[in-house]
């Protein structure tokens, strides 16, 4: 018998101890201070779509490809907060939207053939992104339109 009950205690403390980790570490996020946002250079002011376009391009693109990121009540909760500041990060480093002015026309050109690549393939937007954002999640007519969108800037 005191061989269980010790077990227990010491299960018990195991228990403990993670979940005190777990607790703490809540107390230390990500930094999520937007980059600066210089309108002038947006792909959407530039290029002018259509509202539904922009609207997609809002709702499917722009959280991890802009410098206008919508954090969920999700972004708080530690170790998820990591993921998705990394995430986030990489999306902009790949294509950020907010920065289309800014760069040569060859990038330009580059990248909205990338877009219509990957949305023909349908590779984006993830399927990690959608299953919380369903607004996100695009009809073959709307991944039609973000194609047609992409094609009109190569």
């Amino acid at each position: 018998m005191s061989n269980t009950s010790g077990g227990l205690a010491r299960n018990k403390k195991i228990l403990i101890s993670i979940a005190t980790v777990l607790v703490l570490a809540q107390f230390i996020q990500p930094d999520r201070t937007p980059p600066t946002i210089d309108p002038e250079n947006d792909l959407i002011a530039i290029t002018k779509p259509a509202a539904e376009v922009e609207h997609l391009l809002h709702v499917a693109c722009y959280d991890c490809h802009s410098n206008e990121t919508r954090y969920p009540w999700y972004s708080r909760i530690t170790p998820v907060n990591y993921w998705l500041k990394d995430h986030i990060d990489e999306g902009r480093e790949e294509f950020n939207m907010s920065t289309w002015g800014a760069r040569k026309e060859k990038w330009q050109k580059h990248k909205a053939k990338e877009a219509v690549e990957i949305l023909e393939e349908k590779e984006m937007p993830l399927t990690s992104y959608t299953l919380v954002h369903g607004d996100a999640r695009l009809s073959d007519a709307q991944r039609s339109m973000l194609v047609d969108f992409f094609k009109e800037l190569r």
